[in-house]
């Protein structure tokens, strides 16, 4: 087994051993009785004969319940929520009480409880005002034990389980109705409905994975029900999810330390669900422009002179790039040894700065890898003691151990000091002109259960009450720190684990370390899909496959790429035994990619609106198909579990080809009418009706690609980066048919960097709508917003209506009759080119 290989599978291998957590309930609250409420604020909090219970409302749909048990006897028990957001402001409540029941009303969700035995129960209120029953207690928390197996071989092919750890547990069990469908849990291969799944909440890596993964780097202890609720156990304790496999119509959870604590979130529709979730954990703030772009990266590049090397070909065959990334090599030359160094191997990178001076004005930008281990051979180890920055062992020592790398200490980014420790080294590699920063390994990797951590108020609490957090917790260091550094500047952080409401800090995670092989392909809309409704709207894969690969298969790699275009963050990366850069292929490869690439450019206007609307609303740039139809019954389910195709944005309709030698794909078609966006510039594209499932031809220069009729597509010419990105010019599409009477879109534009841009009002909003009559479509042009600095006063603006049967007999602007159009009666195109200066605009076409 190659090194590389090694590298990223040392905890799967060290962990993988532990076979599953057996919990046995020793003692169900079943004989919890109310005593008496009281209300402090907007808290309601109730007092019980076993626990006390507080109970908080937040925005338009969410109430937080906080168990705090009497025995005290979970560790951690007082930690904080990491889920909620800072200063976040709950609501107040509607009080009602009788002999039997408290009722607590805010907005249209309610929590009734039942006084004996004590159990709550959520409502909400239809449109017709009838309450609906969303989900119940089980008569409130339980007690009970966690048995740790671990499998032993006993002879040759088979093992014995032997328990080698009992531990307290506390937890929820709710009951489920019999139709209902759950996503959630987070990073994991199960399939959309995870309904009958029982899983680990313990962030770890799973290298290579393929088709099926139980536990992977990002757990978020949450799951959203077709039911349109979400409950979010906010704990960030090692745990345990189990989705009525274990008992019919019973959701359990289950934690070996932390708060008992859970929020219920509700509304009428998917997209104002997850709008209601953000509201609590936090929005992702947006991120600049340049992060839509197109990623060199690799593990790893080993010298400047590679670097360069790298950024030059990429120019040199006209592939756009906006940033590299720098893997462990850049302080090392090693796997081995150096970890912890986080200083330039001068050897290998002799001039740092000026290399990251050079490529940025060739418009790269320059990311590095961090992690978060110091081993003890490290040149920063007897600094990183010193300085007290690493989490110690129960003598309060530096708590060492080993892994793969090698005899390690682990940062504790819970603690002042260790914050302090590591944002030194951030800041001094920002100062030599480091844009962005990526941290891996941090779930942590390797995390012994003894390690203790510091938190900010002085309290200790060992590795397993806040193992799920760690990831959180450095990305909101890294998120202040930078902030610190530079106020006005959006930070970019790569991370592979993390917590929910991690978005808030402007966490970028991605799928971890796939298999470089169609099965590792597979899985990845999946994987997105459920990360975004759960707040993670950026997660990617490593686009090509990360893990293993002994020859280069084209025709896959080729296929991710083009999936690609359509997904967040546009980074292939893997190891370097095979080249993971598109220009280190052959040139059958380079030209068909090259145009997706590029594609992904042109689309830099669309895909930045994205973002946008996902910083307002929480709406994820990559949608399930359940979106467009509401799950009402068991027949409605197909769109639920649909891991073919998604919704990028409100446009696109893609589905990747996933599997070798492919010259279709079936496609389920939402409602509406459908066009096939990659058909040949010289036809009209091919129409299908919604509702409907399509075959839809392919081949290897296409990808399944379906463009929504009454879409508005604002697109830009070529480009080498975003450095080049230019306002001044744009070209809009838009998808004509008689059947979509009206249609709106808005499109967004900044400076493409300041932070807090939307929240300062520092932007605009270009306006599009469309009217279709029966013999005249009219389109009007707007814009909304004070602005933002070098905006420009006028645009050249060209409009592309696609689905014009004939030659109009009339085209006018602002009542004006032009002459200039140009109608394509092969591909049935009308195109219109005019000055824009930002007044507002109305196209006639007769």
């Amino acid at each position: 087994m190659r090194l590389f290989t090694l590298k990223h599978c040392t905890a799967y291998l060290l962990t993988s051993l532990i076979s599953c957590l057996l919990i046995s309930p020793q003692s169900l609250a079943s004989n919890t009785n109310y005593l008496s409420h009281k209300l402090k604020g907007n808290t309601v909090v109730i007092t019980t004969n076993l626990a006390t219970v507080t109970l908080d409302a937040y925005g338009e749909g969410a109430i937080a319940a906080h168990y705090q048990p009497l025995d005290k006897k979970l560790p951690a028990s007082q930690l904080p929520s990491f889920a909620i957001k800072e200063q976040a402001m709950n609501s107040s409540f509607v009080i009602t009480e009788d002999n039997k029941q408290l009722t607590l009303t805010s907005n249209k969700l309610s929590a009734v409880i039942n006084k004996t035995p004590f159990s709550i129960s959520y409502y909400q209120k239809d449109n017709s005002q009838k309450n609906r029953l969303l989900i119940a207690e089980q008569q409130g928390f339980f007690s009970g034990t966690v048995n740790e197996v671990k499998e032993i071989p006993a002879s040759e092919g088979s093992t014995v389980s032997k328990i080698i750890k009992e531990s307290p547990v506390q937890g929820f069990r709710f009951h489920l109705n019999d139709k209902e469908k759950l996503l959630g849990g987070g990073e994991r291969v199960l399939g959309m409905d995870r309904r009958g799944h029982s899983f680990p909440l313990y962030n770890r890596a799973h290298y290579g994975y393929t088709t099926h993964s139980q536990q992977m780097n990002f757990s978020i202890p949450a799951v959203m029900s077709s039911e349109k609720y979400i409950v979010l156990f906010d704990n960030s304790a090692k745990g345990y999810m189990d989705l009525a496999k274990k008992e019919k119509n019973t959701l359990e959870f289950s934690a070996v330390a932390g708060r008992m604590a859970y929020i219920v979130f509700s509304a009428d529709t998917y997209p104002k669900l997850l709008n209601n979730y953000v509201d609590v954990t936090g929005k992702q703030p947006l991120p600049p422009r340049w992060s839509l772009g197109n990623y060199a990266s690799r593990f790893g590049y080993r010298s400047e002179a590679e670097v360069r090397a790298t950024v030059n070909k990429f120019i040199d065959l006209d592939f756009p790039l906006d940033a590299l990334i720098l893997d462990l090599y850049w302080f090392g030359k090693d796997i081995k040894g150096h970890m912890g160094n986080l200083a330039w191997d001068k050897n290998a990178f002799p001039e740092p700065e000026k290399m990251i001076s050079d490529i940025k004005d060739q418009g790269v930008k320059t990311i590095l890898i961090t992690e978060p281990f110091v081993l003890s051979t490290s040149s920063k180890w007897q600094d990183a003691v010193k300085q007290q920055a690493l989490a110690t062992d129960a003598q309060g020592k530096a708590k060492q151990f080993d892994f793969y790398f090698g005899n390690t200490g682990l940062v504790d980014v819970f603690s002042g000091k260790g914050q302090q420790w590591f944002n030194d080294i951030y800041q001094q590699l920002y100062q030599q002109g480091v844009t962005g920063w990526w941290g891996d390994l941090g779930e942590p990797e390797v995390h012994p259960s003894d390690t203790l951590h510091t938190l900010s108020d002085g309290s200790v609490v060992n590795a397993d009450a806040i193992h799920n957090v760690y990831g959180h917790q450095w990305a909101k260091m890294v998120f202040d720190n930078q902030l610190k550094m530079s106020p006005d500047q959006r930070p970019f952080i790569l991370m592979r684990s993390g917590f929910s409401g991690s978005q808030r800090y402007g966490m970028i995670p991605w799928t971890g370390d796939v298999s470089r092989s169609w099965d590792g392909l597979k899985p990845q809309v999946e994987l997105s899909l459920q990360m975004s409704l759960l707040g993670m709207a950026y997660t990617h894969s490593d686009l090509g496959g990360f893990a293993g690969g002994e020859t280069f298969d084209q025709e896959m790699y080729i296929r991710w790429l083009q999936y690609g275009v359509f997904q967040p963050i546009y980074r292939p990366h893997a190891q370097d035994n095979i080249a993971p850069e598109v220009v280190f292929h052959d040139k059958q490869t380079q030209d068909i990619l090259r145009k997706f690439i590029k594609l992904r450019y042109k689309l830099l206007p669309y895909n930045y609106s994205l973002a946008y609307q996902n910083s307002l609303t929480g709406m994820p740039l990559m949608r399930p198909l359940f979106f467009e139809q509401e799950f009402k019954q068991e027949s409605d389910s197909a769109s639920f579990d649909n891991v073919s195709s998604y919704l990028w944005g409100d446009a696109f309709l893609v589905t990747p080809v996933v599997s070798a030698n492919v010259s279709s794909v079936d496609v389920n078609l939402p409602a509406g009418v459908w066009f096939d966006y990659f058909t040949s510039d010289n036809k009209p594209a091919k129409k299908y009706q919604g509702n409907q499932t399509i075959n839809l031809a392919t081949r290897l220069e296409t990808l399944p690609v379906l463009v929504r009729g009454g879409a508005f597509i604002p697109m830009i010419d070529d480009i080498q980066s975003t450095q080049d990105y230019d306002p001044c010019k744009l070209t809009v599409h838009y998808y004509a048919d008689s059947s979509v009477s009206s249609a709106d879109y808005e499109m967004y534009e900044d400076d493409g960097e300041t932070y807090q841009a939307i929240e300062k009002g520092l932007f605009e909003l270009l306006k599009f709508s469309a009217k279709q009559q029966k013999k005249q479509l009219t389109i009007n042009i707007n814009r909304t917003g004070k602005g933002y600095n070098g905006m420009p006063q006028a645009r050249i603006m060209t409009l592309v209506i696609h689905n014009i049967a004939q030659p109009p007999n009339k085209i006018s602007l602002n009542n004006k009759v032009i002459n200039n159009a140009m109608w394509q009666n092969k591909s049935n195109t009308l195109t219109v080119t005019f000055t824009w200066q930002h007044q507002p605009l109305t196209l006639t076409i007769q």
